[in-house]
Protein backbone atom coordinates (compact mmCIF):
# COMPACT_ATOMS: atom_id res chain seq x y z
CA UNK A 1 0.00 0.00 0.00
CA UNK A 2 2.74 2.28 0.93
CA UNK A 3 4.40 1.84 -2.45
CA UNK A 4 0.99 2.35 -4.22
CA UNK A 5 0.60 5.04 -2.30
CA UNK A 6 4.59 6.51 -2.92
CA UNK A 7 3.73 5.92 -7.24
CA UNK A 8 0.65 7.54 -7.40
CA UNK A 9 2.44 10.85 -5.32
CA UNK A 10 4.99 10.57 -7.76
CA UNK A 11 3.36 10.84 -10.91
CA UNK A 12 1.16 13.82 -9.46
CA UNK A 13 4.59 15.36 -8.80
CA UNK A 14 5.50 15.17 -12.23
CA UNK A 15 2.48 16.33 -13.82
CA UNK A 16 2.46 18.77 -11.42
CA UNK A 17 6.04 19.90 -11.96
CA UNK A 18 5.61 20.31 -15.66
CA UNK A 19 2.71 22.03 -15.34
CA UNK A 20 4.26 24.41 -13.31
CA UNK A 21 7.08 24.79 -14.99
CA UNK A 22 4.72 25.60 -18.40
CA UNK A 23 2.83 28.50 -16.61
CA UNK A 24 5.95 30.15 -15.34
CA UNK A 25 8.09 29.66 -17.81
CA UNK A 26 7.91 32.95 -20.52
CA UNK A 27 7.19 31.92 -23.79
CA UNK A 28 10.21 33.07 -26.05
CA UNK A 29 9.32 35.82 -28.41
CA UNK A 30 11.27 36.73 -31.66
CA UNK A 31 12.06 40.45 -31.81
CA UNK A 32 10.93 42.25 -34.37
CA UNK A 33 13.24 44.35 -36.46
CA UNK A 34 12.93 46.89 -39.58
CA UNK A 35 15.63 46.47 -42.36
CA UNK A 36 17.76 48.97 -42.04
CA UNK A 37 18.04 51.95 -44.93
CA UNK A 38 20.88 52.19 -47.42
CA UNK A 39 22.25 55.19 -45.51
CA UNK A 40 22.26 53.61 -41.97
CA UNK A 41 24.11 50.46 -43.39
CA UNK A 42 26.66 53.16 -44.72
CA UNK A 43 26.77 53.92 -41.65
CA UNK A 44 27.29 50.90 -40.13
CA UNK A 45 30.05 50.34 -42.38
CA UNK A 46 31.97 52.94 -41.05
CA UNK A 47 31.23 51.81 -37.18
CA UNK A 48 28.38 54.70 -36.24
CA UNK A 49 27.70 51.91 -33.66
CA UNK A 50 30.96 52.64 -31.57
CA UNK A 51 30.24 56.62 -32.04
CA UNK A 52 28.79 56.84 -28.15
CA UNK A 53 31.72 55.66 -26.87
CA UNK A 54 34.00 58.38 -28.20
CA UNK A 55 34.64 60.96 -26.01
CA UNK A 56 37.65 63.07 -28.03
CA UNK A 57 38.13 63.55 -31.63
CA UNK A 58 41.56 64.72 -32.57
CA UNK A 59 42.37 65.29 -36.58
CA UNK A 60 44.20 67.41 -39.02
CA UNK A 61 42.76 68.30 -42.28
CA UNK A 62 45.04 68.96 -45.07
CA UNK A 63 44.54 70.19 -48.50
CA UNK A 64 47.46 69.67 -51.64
CA UNK A 65 46.36 71.30 -54.65
CA UNK A 66 49.91 71.35 -57.40
CA UNK A 67 52.56 73.15 -55.38
CA UNK A 68 50.26 74.75 -52.63
CA UNK A 69 48.43 73.62 -49.73
CA UNK A 70 47.12 74.20 -45.71
CA UNK A 71 46.35 72.31 -42.84
CA UNK A 72 44.23 72.77 -39.89
CA UNK A 73 43.69 70.95 -36.74
CA UNK A 74 40.70 70.13 -34.41
CA UNK A 75 40.46 68.65 -30.65
CA UNK A 76 36.32 68.24 -30.44
CA UNK A 77 34.91 67.15 -27.02
CA UNK A 78 32.20 64.83 -28.51
CA UNK A 79 30.08 65.42 -24.74
CA UNK A 80 30.97 69.15 -24.24
CA UNK A 81 30.88 70.31 -27.96
CA UNK A 82 34.24 72.29 -26.83
CA UNK A 83 36.24 72.93 -30.14
CA UNK A 84 40.03 73.97 -30.13
CA UNK A 85 40.80 74.93 -34.04
CA UNK A 86 44.22 75.71 -34.85
CA UNK A 87 46.22 76.94 -37.91
CA UNK A 88 49.79 78.58 -38.78
CA UNK A 89 48.58 81.48 -37.17
CA UNK A 90 45.48 80.89 -35.04
CA UNK A 91 44.76 78.77 -31.93
CA UNK A 92 40.51 79.39 -31.30
CA UNK A 93 38.47 78.00 -28.81
CA UNK A 94 34.88 77.68 -28.55
CA UNK A 95 31.81 75.98 -27.30
CA UNK A 96 29.39 75.03 -30.73
CA UNK A 97 26.76 75.33 -27.72
CA UNK A 98 27.09 79.02 -26.63
CA UNK A 99 26.69 81.95 -28.58
CA UNK A 100 29.41 82.19 -31.40
CA UNK A 101 31.13 85.66 -31.81
CA UNK A 102 32.68 86.45 -35.46
CA UNK A 103 35.99 84.38 -34.30
CA UNK A 104 34.51 81.82 -33.05
CA UNK A 105 32.17 81.68 -35.97
CA UNK A 106 35.33 81.62 -38.53
CA UNK A 107 36.36 79.04 -36.96
CA UNK A 108 33.03 77.02 -36.96
CA UNK A 109 32.85 77.32 -40.33
CA UNK A 110 35.96 75.23 -40.76
CA UNK A 111 35.32 72.62 -38.19
CA UNK A 112 31.92 72.08 -40.08
CA UNK A 113 33.24 71.55 -43.51
CA UNK A 114 36.25 69.94 -42.30
CA UNK A 115 34.30 67.49 -40.04
CA UNK A 116 32.12 66.54 -42.74
CA UNK A 117 34.59 65.04 -44.90
CA UNK A 118 35.73 62.78 -42.68
CA UNK A 119 32.59 61.92 -40.99
CA UNK A 120 29.71 62.51 -43.84
CA UNK A 121 28.87 58.35 -43.43
CA UNK A 122 27.53 59.49 -39.86
CA UNK A 123 25.71 62.64 -41.01
CA UNK A 124 23.82 60.79 -43.26
CA UNK A 125 21.98 59.21 -40.48
CA UNK A 126 22.64 62.47 -37.76
CA UNK A 127 21.70 65.53 -39.81
CA UNK A 128 18.10 66.29 -39.77
CA UNK A 129 16.47 68.68 -42.56
CA UNK A 130 17.67 66.43 -45.15
CA UNK A 131 15.53 64.72 -48.42
CA UNK A 132 17.66 61.44 -49.33
CA UNK A 133 16.95 60.17 -52.61
CA UNK A 134 16.72 56.26 -53.35
CA UNK A 135 19.69 54.14 -54.37
CA UNK A 136 20.03 53.42 -58.03
CA UNK A 137 22.83 51.50 -60.52
CA UNK A 138 24.95 53.84 -62.43
CA UNK A 139 28.04 54.05 -63.64
CA UNK A 140 30.48 56.23 -61.43
CA UNK A 141 31.71 59.46 -62.73
CA UNK A 142 35.42 58.92 -62.16
CA UNK A 143 36.29 55.09 -62.34
CA UNK A 144 33.31 54.74 -64.30
CA UNK A 145 32.47 51.48 -62.20
CA UNK A 146 28.94 50.34 -61.80
CA UNK A 147 28.07 51.43 -58.04
CA UNK A 148 25.29 52.02 -56.22
CA UNK A 149 24.46 56.11 -56.32
CA UNK A 150 22.49 57.84 -53.18
CA UNK A 151 22.13 61.64 -53.01
CA UNK A 152 21.58 63.47 -50.10
CA UNK A 153 20.36 66.98 -50.21
CA UNK A 154 20.23 69.66 -47.57
CA UNK A 155 17.33 72.29 -46.73
CA UNK A 156 17.66 75.26 -47.53
CA UNK A 157 17.50 76.87 -44.25
CA UNK A 158 19.77 76.56 -41.74
CA UNK A 159 23.38 75.87 -41.65
CA UNK A 160 26.48 77.81 -42.90
CA UNK A 161 25.73 76.49 -46.50
CA UNK A 162 22.05 75.81 -47.04
CA UNK A 163 20.73 73.95 -50.32
CA UNK A 164 23.82 71.55 -51.15
CA UNK A 165 23.63 68.28 -52.71
CA UNK A 166 25.75 64.98 -52.15
CA UNK A 167 26.36 61.88 -54.52
CA UNK A 168 27.73 59.23 -52.75
CA UNK A 169 28.95 56.32 -54.93
CA UNK A 170 29.08 52.84 -53.05
CA UNK A 171 29.59 49.32 -53.23
CA UNK A 172 26.99 46.73 -52.39
CA UNK A 173 28.78 46.35 -49.10
CA UNK A 174 28.37 49.59 -48.55
CA UNK A 175 31.91 51.34 -48.97
CA UNK A 176 32.21 54.72 -50.30
CA UNK A 177 34.02 54.94 -53.81
CA UNK A 178 33.96 58.31 -54.76
CA UNK A 179 31.23 61.26 -54.27
CA UNK A 180 30.67 64.70 -55.71
CA UNK A 181 29.85 68.05 -53.96
CA UNK A 182 26.99 69.78 -55.74
CA UNK A 183 26.81 73.70 -54.32
CA UNK A 184 23.32 74.30 -53.87
CA UNK A 185 22.07 71.29 -55.29
CA UNK A 186 23.57 72.91 -59.03
CA UNK A 187 23.02 70.23 -61.49
CA UNK A 188 27.18 70.11 -62.23
CA UNK A 189 29.60 69.31 -59.65
CA UNK A 190 31.37 71.83 -58.06
CA UNK A 191 33.91 69.04 -56.15
CA UNK A 192 34.40 65.14 -57.14
CA UNK A 193 36.78 63.04 -55.69
CA UNK A 194 37.70 59.41 -54.90
CA UNK A 195 37.58 57.65 -51.38
CA UNK A 196 40.95 55.37 -51.58
CA UNK A 197 42.13 54.92 -48.27
CA UNK A 198 40.16 53.52 -45.46
CA UNK A 199 41.69 52.94 -41.78
CA UNK A 200 40.46 51.93 -38.29
CA UNK A 201 40.77 54.18 -35.58
CA UNK A 202 39.55 52.85 -32.08
CA UNK A 203 36.02 51.63 -33.04
CA UNK A 204 35.26 53.90 -35.76
CA UNK A 205 36.30 54.06 -39.57
CA UNK A 206 37.41 56.80 -41.72
CA UNK A 207 38.18 57.24 -44.98
CA UNK A 208 41.82 59.38 -44.99
CA UNK A 209 42.46 60.12 -48.60
CA UNK A 210 40.44 62.11 -51.56
CA UNK A 211 41.42 62.97 -54.86
CA UNK A 212 40.30 63.90 -58.17
CA UNK A 213 40.63 62.09 -61.52
CA UNK A 214 43.68 63.52 -62.03
CA UNK A 215 45.35 63.75 -58.99
CA UNK A 216 46.45 67.00 -58.86
CA UNK A 217 44.37 67.65 -55.99
CA UNK A 218 44.17 65.71 -52.66
CA UNK A 219 42.58 66.31 -49.43
CA UNK A 220 43.93 63.98 -46.66
CA UNK A 221 43.96 63.27 -42.91
CA UNK A 222 46.99 62.86 -40.47
CA UNK A 223 47.11 63.08 -36.53
CA UNK A 224 43.61 61.12 -35.95
CA UNK A 225 42.86 60.09 -32.41
CA UNK A 226 39.61 58.66 -31.50
CA UNK A 227 38.91 58.45 -27.27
Amino acid sequence: MRSSLSILLLVICVFSCKELSQETTSPVTEEKTHPLSPQENIAAFYRIGNWDTVTELRFTFNVSRSETGYSRSYVWNTSTDDVIFMNENDTIEYNRKAPLDSLAIYADKRFVNDSFWLLSPYKLVWDEGTTISDVSKVTAPISRDTLNKLTIVYGSEGGYTPGDAYDFYFTDAYEIREWVYRKENSGTASVLTTWDKHETYGDLRFNTLHQDSLKSFKLYFTDISVK
